[in-house]
Protein backbone atom coordinates (compact mmCIF):
# COMPACT_ATOMS: atom_id res chain seq x y z
CA UNK A 1 0.00 0.00 0.00
CA UNK A 2 0.93 3.45 -1.16
CA UNK A 3 2.75 5.43 1.96
CA UNK A 4 3.52 2.56 4.12
CA UNK A 5 7.17 2.23 5.53
CA UNK A 6 9.33 -0.68 3.62
CA UNK A 7 9.83 -3.33 6.35
CA UNK A 8 12.17 -6.38 6.06
CA UNK A 9 11.14 -10.03 7.27
CA UNK A 10 13.10 -10.90 10.49
CA UNK A 11 13.49 -14.33 8.56
CA UNK A 12 15.45 -13.08 5.84
CA UNK A 13 19.02 -12.18 7.83
CA UNK A 14 18.06 -16.45 9.19
CA UNK A 15 17.85 -17.72 5.98
CA UNK A 16 21.53 -15.67 5.24
CA UNK A 17 22.92 -17.11 8.06
CA UNK A 18 21.59 -20.93 7.20
CA UNK A 19 23.30 -19.84 3.47
CA UNK A 20 26.69 -19.41 4.81
CA UNK A 21 26.56 -22.21 7.56
CA UNK A 22 25.93 -25.19 5.22
CA UNK A 23 29.06 -23.75 2.82
CA UNK A 24 31.45 -23.00 6.24
CA UNK A 25 29.97 -26.40 7.42
CA UNK A 26 30.59 -28.37 4.30
CA UNK A 27 34.22 -27.02 4.23
CA UNK A 28 34.54 -28.13 7.97
CA UNK A 29 33.21 -31.65 6.49
CA UNK A 30 35.76 -31.78 3.90
CA UNK A 31 38.71 -30.40 5.77
CA UNK A 32 38.18 -33.36 8.74
CA UNK A 33 38.07 -35.76 6.39
CA UNK A 34 41.23 -34.99 4.72
CA UNK A 35 43.15 -34.76 8.36
CA UNK A 36 41.94 -38.26 8.87
CA UNK A 37 42.01 -39.32 5.21
CA UNK A 38 44.68 -42.21 5.84
CA UNK A 39 42.60 -43.67 8.98
CA UNK A 40 39.66 -44.39 6.33
CA UNK A 41 39.18 -48.21 5.22
CA UNK A 42 37.19 -46.97 2.21
CA UNK A 43 38.44 -43.22 1.51
CA UNK A 44 37.23 -43.58 -2.00
CA UNK A 45 33.49 -44.24 -0.26
CA UNK A 46 33.80 -40.52 1.59
CA UNK A 47 35.57 -38.61 -1.76
CA UNK A 48 32.54 -40.04 -3.25
CA UNK A 49 29.97 -38.65 -0.98
CA UNK A 50 31.86 -35.30 -0.16
CA UNK A 51 31.89 -34.36 -3.57
CA UNK A 52 28.54 -35.66 -4.24
CA UNK A 53 27.06 -33.64 -0.88
CA UNK A 54 29.84 -30.47 -2.65
CA UNK A 55 27.86 -30.66 -5.66
CA UNK A 56 24.36 -30.35 -4.21
CA UNK A 57 25.23 -27.64 -1.46
CA UNK A 58 25.70 -25.34 -4.58
CA UNK A 59 23.14 -26.64 -6.59
CA UNK A 60 21.00 -25.84 -3.85
CA UNK A 61 22.55 -22.25 -2.94
CA UNK A 62 19.69 -20.23 -3.51
CA UNK A 63 17.17 -22.82 -2.72
CA UNK A 64 18.23 -21.99 1.20
CA UNK A 65 18.13 -17.85 0.34
CA UNK A 66 14.33 -17.78 1.15
CA UNK A 67 11.21 -19.42 2.56
CA UNK A 68 9.75 -18.81 -1.03
CA UNK A 69 12.92 -20.55 -2.49
CA UNK A 70 13.18 -23.34 0.24
CA UNK A 71 9.77 -26.18 -0.80
CA UNK A 72 9.01 -29.06 1.21
CA UNK A 73 10.58 -31.28 -1.31
CA UNK A 74 13.96 -29.96 -1.19
CA UNK A 75 14.23 -29.68 2.49
CA UNK A 76 12.96 -33.68 2.54
CA UNK A 77 16.13 -34.45 -0.23
CA UNK A 78 18.47 -32.13 1.96
CA UNK A 79 17.52 -34.30 5.01
CA UNK A 80 18.25 -37.25 3.44
CA UNK A 81 21.29 -36.37 1.41
CA UNK A 82 22.51 -35.94 5.60
CA UNK A 83 20.98 -39.25 6.83
CA UNK A 84 22.80 -40.86 3.51
CA UNK A 85 26.16 -39.25 4.63
CA UNK A 86 25.65 -40.92 7.84
CA UNK A 87 24.45 -44.00 6.88
CA UNK A 88 27.42 -44.59 4.67
CA UNK A 89 29.92 -43.47 7.65
CA UNK A 90 30.68 -47.10 8.67
CA UNK A 91 31.13 -48.48 5.02
CA UNK A 92 34.06 -45.47 4.88
CA UNK A 93 34.83 -46.47 8.15
CA UNK A 94 34.54 -49.84 8.74
CA UNK A 95 36.81 -50.26 11.89
CA UNK A 96 35.36 -46.98 13.54
CA UNK A 97 38.44 -45.17 13.48
CA UNK A 98 37.23 -41.87 12.99
CA UNK A 99 35.24 -40.25 15.32
CA UNK A 100 32.80 -38.00 13.10
CA UNK A 101 30.97 -38.92 10.41
CA UNK A 102 31.27 -38.06 6.55
CA UNK A 103 28.44 -34.66 6.94
CA UNK A 104 29.97 -34.08 10.59
CA UNK A 105 27.41 -30.57 11.52
CA UNK A 106 26.72 -30.04 7.99
CA UNK A 107 23.98 -32.12 8.85
CA UNK A 108 22.23 -29.91 11.71
CA UNK A 109 21.96 -27.10 8.70
CA UNK A 110 18.79 -29.62 7.17
CA UNK A 111 17.21 -29.80 10.02
CA UNK A 112 17.24 -25.78 10.63
CA UNK A 113 16.06 -25.74 7.15
CA UNK A 114 13.05 -26.97 8.01
CA UNK A 115 12.80 -25.58 11.32
CA UNK A 116 13.01 -22.18 9.21
CA UNK A 117 10.21 -23.23 6.72
CA UNK A 118 7.44 -25.20 8.99
CA UNK A 119 8.42 -24.26 12.71
CA UNK A 120 8.71 -25.90 15.72
CA UNK A 121 7.00 -29.25 15.25
CA UNK A 122 8.55 -29.73 11.40
CA UNK A 123 11.76 -28.94 13.11
CA UNK A 124 11.50 -31.13 15.66
CA UNK A 125 10.76 -33.53 13.59
CA UNK A 126 13.67 -33.54 11.67
CA UNK A 127 15.91 -33.48 13.93
CA UNK A 128 14.52 -36.75 15.97
CA UNK A 129 14.71 -38.09 12.61
CA UNK A 130 18.90 -36.98 12.25
CA UNK A 131 18.92 -38.17 15.92
CA UNK A 132 17.80 -41.77 15.13
CA UNK A 133 20.39 -42.11 12.20
CA UNK A 134 22.87 -41.04 14.58
CA UNK A 135 22.76 -43.56 17.23
CA UNK A 136 22.17 -46.02 14.62
CA UNK A 137 25.51 -45.22 13.31
CA UNK A 138 27.12 -44.74 16.45
CA UNK A 139 26.20 -47.72 17.68
CA UNK A 140 26.97 -48.03 21.63
CA UNK A 141 24.70 -45.29 22.31
CA UNK A 142 27.32 -42.94 24.07
CA UNK A 143 26.79 -40.06 25.89
CA UNK A 144 28.18 -37.66 23.87
CA UNK A 145 25.81 -38.38 20.95
CA UNK A 146 23.20 -37.92 22.94
CA UNK A 147 24.30 -34.93 24.12
CA UNK A 148 24.68 -33.66 20.59
CA UNK A 149 21.45 -34.98 19.28
CA UNK A 150 19.67 -33.52 22.01
CA UNK A 151 21.56 -29.84 21.30
CA UNK A 152 20.38 -30.06 17.63
CA UNK A 153 16.81 -30.91 18.93
CA UNK A 154 16.94 -28.05 20.87
CA UNK A 155 17.90 -25.48 18.49
CA UNK A 156 15.92 -26.42 15.53
CA UNK A 157 12.52 -26.36 18.43
CA UNK A 158 13.70 -23.01 19.64
CA UNK A 159 14.34 -21.49 16.10
CA UNK A 160 11.25 -22.37 14.71
CA UNK A 161 9.47 -21.33 17.35
CA UNK A 162 11.09 -17.73 17.38
CA UNK A 163 9.84 -18.05 13.34
CA UNK A 164 6.44 -18.71 13.99
CA UNK A 165 6.68 -15.75 16.89
CA UNK A 166 8.17 -13.67 14.06
CA UNK A 167 5.64 -14.47 11.08
CA UNK A 168 2.31 -13.73 13.88
CA UNK A 169 3.96 -10.32 14.97
CA UNK A 170 4.30 -9.59 10.88
CA UNK A 171 0.91 -10.14 10.29
CA UNK A 172 0.09 -7.98 13.60
CA UNK A 173 2.39 -4.89 12.06
CA UNK A 174 1.37 -5.56 8.88
CA UNK A 175 -2.84 -5.25 9.78
CA UNK A 176 -1.68 -2.38 12.33
CA UNK A 177 -0.10 -0.61 8.85
CA UNK A 178 -3.29 -1.27 7.31
CA UNK A 179 -5.55 -0.20 9.69
CA UNK A 180 -3.26 3.13 10.00
CA UNK A 181 -3.62 4.10 6.13
CA UNK A 182 -7.15 4.02 6.27
CA UNK A 183 -7.24 6.02 9.35
CA UNK A 184 -5.47 8.36 7.56
CA UNK A 185 -7.79 8.22 4.15
CA UNK A 186 -10.76 8.29 6.27
CA UNK A 187 -9.43 11.69 7.33
CA UNK A 188 -8.32 12.94 4.74
CA UNK A 189 -12.13 12.05 3.38
CA UNK A 190 -13.14 13.89 6.81
CA UNK A 191 -11.42 17.05 5.86
CA UNK A 192 -12.71 17.49 2.18
CA UNK A 193 -16.20 16.73 2.75
CA UNK A 194 -16.10 19.16 5.79
CA UNK A 195 -14.36 21.68 3.37
CA UNK A 196 -16.71 21.50 -0.01
CA UNK A 197 -19.90 18.90 0.93
CA UNK A 198 -20.97 20.82 4.43
CA UNK A 199 -20.23 24.33 3.08
CA UNK A 200 -22.53 23.85 -0.11
CA UNK A 201 -25.41 22.36 2.26
CA UNK A 202 -25.34 25.20 4.66
CA UNK A 203 -24.72 27.58 1.79
CA UNK A 204 -28.33 25.75 0.40
CA UNK A 205 -29.84 26.17 4.03
CA UNK A 206 -28.93 29.75 4.02
CA UNK A 207 -30.40 30.97 0.69
CA UNK A 208 -33.24 28.38 0.57
CA UNK A 209 -34.39 30.26 4.18
CA UNK A 210 -34.00 33.78 2.62
CA UNK A 211 -35.88 32.65 -0.47
CA UNK A 212 -38.96 31.35 1.01
CA UNK A 213 -41.39 28.96 -0.56
CA UNK A 214 -40.80 25.95 -2.41
CA UNK A 215 -36.73 26.82 -1.54
CA UNK A 216 -37.35 26.76 2.11
CA UNK A 217 -38.20 23.40 2.19
CA UNK A 218 -34.95 21.97 0.65
CA UNK A 219 -33.13 24.29 2.88
CA UNK A 220 -34.75 22.84 5.90
CA UNK A 221 -33.56 19.49 4.27
CA UNK A 222 -30.15 20.46 3.34
CA UNK A 223 -29.45 21.71 6.99
CA UNK A 224 -30.59 18.15 8.11
CA UNK A 225 -28.15 16.67 6.47
CA UNK A 226 -25.66 18.75 7.02
CA UNK A 227 -26.03 18.06 10.55
CA UNK A 228 -26.50 14.49 9.81
CA UNK A 229 -23.36 14.60 8.09
CA UNK A 230 -21.41 16.94 10.45
CA UNK A 231 -22.41 14.08 13.18
CA UNK A 232 -20.68 11.17 11.03
CA UNK A 233 -17.31 13.04 10.27
CA UNK A 234 -17.28 13.70 13.83
CA UNK A 235 -17.89 10.43 14.70
CA UNK A 236 -15.30 8.90 12.25
CA UNK A 237 -12.74 12.02 12.08
CA UNK A 238 -9.62 13.11 13.88
CA UNK A 239 -8.49 11.78 16.88
CA UNK A 240 -11.02 8.87 16.30
CA UNK A 241 -8.94 5.83 16.14
CA UNK A 242 -6.70 7.17 19.26
CA UNK A 243 -9.92 6.77 21.73
CA UNK A 244 -9.80 3.76 23.81
CA UNK A 245 -13.93 2.97 23.13
CA UNK A 246 -15.32 2.81 19.47
CA UNK A 247 -16.54 6.27 18.72
CA UNK A 248 -20.26 7.21 19.65
CA UNK A 249 -22.85 8.69 17.75
CA UNK A 250 -26.44 9.52 19.03
CA UNK A 251 -28.92 7.33 16.96
CA UNK A 252 -32.17 9.53 17.58
CA UNK A 253 -30.26 12.59 17.02
CA UNK A 254 -29.55 11.11 13.42
CA UNK A 255 -32.78 9.89 12.75
CA UNK A 256 -34.50 13.29 13.90
CA UNK A 257 -32.21 14.91 11.49
CA UNK A 258 -31.80 12.97 8.56
CA UNK A 259 -34.83 10.90 7.88
CA UNK A 260 -37.71 12.30 10.64
CA UNK A 261 -37.75 15.14 8.09
CA UNK A 262 -40.25 16.73 5.77
CA UNK A 263 -44.30 17.32 6.23
CA UNK A 264 -45.47 13.28 5.63
CA UNK A 265 -42.67 11.94 7.45
CA UNK A 266 -43.27 11.51 11.00
CA UNK A 267 -40.72 10.73 13.77
CA UNK A 268 -40.96 9.47 17.23
CA UNK A 269 -38.41 8.11 20.50
CA UNK A 270 -36.84 8.49 23.50
CA UNK A 271 -36.40 11.87 24.79
CA UNK A 272 -32.72 11.62 25.39
CA UNK A 273 -29.95 10.42 23.02
CA UNK A 274 -29.46 6.73 22.27
CA UNK A 275 -25.89 6.16 22.05
CA UNK A 276 -24.72 3.19 19.86
CA UNK A 277 -21.09 2.44 18.03
CA UNK A 278 -20.64 5.32 15.25
CA UNK A 279 -20.54 2.08 12.30
CA UNK A 280 -23.69 0.91 13.90
CA UNK A 281 -25.58 4.14 13.51
CA UNK A 282 -24.66 4.31 10.44
CA UNK A 283 -25.93 1.30 9.32
CA UNK A 284 -29.09 1.45 11.00
CA UNK A 285 -29.59 5.04 9.44
CA UNK A 286 -28.84 3.61 5.87
CA UNK A 287 -31.41 0.84 6.04
CA UNK A 288 -34.13 3.22 7.50
CA UNK A 289 -33.15 5.52 4.81
CA UNK A 290 -33.82 2.70 2.40
CA UNK A 291 -37.78 1.38 3.99
CA UNK A 292 -38.50 5.75 3.58
CA UNK A 293 -37.56 5.47 -0.11
CA UNK A 294 -39.24 1.82 -0.39
CA UNK A 295 -42.12 4.28 0.77
CA UNK A 296 -41.97 7.09 -1.79
CA UNK A 297 -40.99 4.32 -4.61
CA UNK A 298 -44.42 1.90 -3.98
CA UNK A 299 -46.91 4.02 -1.62
CA UNK A 300 -46.52 6.91 -3.49
CA UNK A 301 -45.44 10.39 -2.96
CA UNK A 302 -48.63 11.19 -0.58
CA UNK A 303 -48.57 8.37 1.72
CA UNK A 304 -47.53 9.19 5.13
CA UNK A 305 -44.58 7.44 7.34
CA UNK A 306 -44.38 7.38 10.58
CA UNK A 307 -40.52 6.41 12.19
CA UNK A 308 -40.14 5.12 16.25
CA UNK A 309 -37.29 4.62 17.97
CA UNK A 310 -37.32 2.29 20.97
CA UNK A 311 -34.30 1.93 23.57
CA UNK A 312 -34.74 -1.01 25.14
CA UNK A 313 -32.12 -2.67 27.48
CA UNK A 314 -30.96 -5.45 25.29
CA UNK A 315 -31.42 -3.85 21.92
CA UNK A 316 -32.66 -1.24 19.51
CA UNK A 317 -35.86 -1.01 18.11
CA UNK A 318 -36.64 1.09 14.52
CA UNK A 319 -39.82 1.11 12.85
CA UNK A 320 -40.76 2.52 9.86
CA UNK A 321 -44.86 2.07 8.97
CA UNK A 322 -46.64 4.21 6.29
CA UNK A 323 -50.36 4.13 5.19
CA UNK A 324 -50.15 2.83 1.84
CA UNK A 325 -51.18 0.10 -0.05
CA UNK A 326 -49.20 -2.56 1.62
CA UNK A 327 -47.27 -4.76 0.11
CA UNK A 328 -48.65 -8.35 -1.96
CA UNK A 329 -48.12 -11.59 -0.32
CA UNK A 330 -44.77 -13.40 -2.24
CA UNK A 331 -43.76 -9.85 -3.20
CA UNK A 332 -40.50 -9.55 -1.69
CA UNK A 333 -39.15 -12.67 -2.44
CA UNK A 334 -40.44 -12.17 -5.92
CA UNK A 335 -39.03 -9.03 -6.60
CA UNK A 336 -35.09 -10.59 -4.73
CA UNK A 337 -35.95 -13.28 -7.38
CA UNK A 338 -35.73 -11.06 -10.20
CA UNK A 339 -32.74 -9.55 -9.15
CA UNK A 340 -34.11 -6.38 -7.22
CA UNK A 341 -32.42 -6.09 -4.09
CA UNK A 342 -32.98 -2.88 -2.37
CA UNK A 343 -34.78 -4.45 0.95
CA UNK A 344 -32.56 -7.90 0.57
CA UNK A 345 -29.12 -6.10 0.41
CA UNK A 346 -30.14 -2.10 1.82
CA UNK A 347 -32.17 -3.42 4.65
CA UNK A 348 -31.59 -6.89 5.55
CA UNK A 349 -27.99 -7.02 4.48
CA UNK A 350 -27.51 -4.40 6.85
CA UNK A 351 -29.30 -5.25 10.12
CA UNK A 352 -27.62 -9.54 9.57
CA UNK A 353 -24.11 -7.98 9.51
CA UNK A 354 -24.76 -5.92 12.65
CA UNK A 355 -26.19 -9.23 14.25
CA UNK A 356 -29.67 -8.07 14.08
CA UNK A 357 -32.98 -8.85 12.12
CA UNK A 358 -35.49 -7.01 9.76
CA UNK A 359 -38.91 -7.95 9.22
CA UNK A 360 -41.87 -7.12 7.33
CA UNK A 361 -45.65 -6.49 8.20
CA UNK A 362 -48.04 -5.73 5.77
CA UNK A 363 -52.12 -5.62 5.13
CA UNK A 364 -52.88 -5.03 1.65
CA UNK A 365 -54.68 -1.62 1.93
CA UNK A 366 -53.39 -0.75 5.11
CA UNK A 367 -49.68 -0.23 4.92
CA UNK A 368 -46.51 -2.22 5.49
CA UNK A 369 -44.23 -1.74 8.78
CA UNK A 370 -40.51 -2.72 8.71
CA UNK A 371 -38.88 -3.51 12.10
CA UNK A 372 -35.20 -3.61 12.56
CA UNK A 373 -33.69 -5.09 15.46
CA UNK A 374 -30.02 -4.59 16.26
CA UNK A 375 -28.90 -5.98 19.61
CA UNK A 376 -26.71 -3.69 22.03
CA UNK A 377 -22.81 -4.73 21.41
CA UNK A 378 -23.24 -6.12 18.03
CA UNK A 379 -20.77 -6.81 15.76
CA UNK A 380 -20.11 -3.64 13.89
Amino acid sequence: MAGEPATMSVEVPMWRALTGYRVLTLAYAIGLFLFAYGDYGRPAVGVAYLGALTAWTAWTFRAVSGAERCTAGFLVADVVMGVAGIALSPVADPGNAVGPTLPSIWVAGSVLGVALKGGWRWGGTAAVVVGVANFVEDGDYSGMMLHNVVLVCLAAITIGYVVEVARASERTLAKALRIEAATRERERLARDIHDSVLQVLAMVQRRGTEIGGEAAELGLLAGAQERALRALVGAAGPGAAEAAPPAEADLRALLAGAVGTGERVTFAGPGGPVLLPAAQVRELTAAVAAALDNVRRHAGETASAWILLEDEPDEVLVTVRDDGPGIPEGRLAAAEAEGRLGAALSIRGRLVELGGSAAWVSVPGQGTEVELRVPKGARV
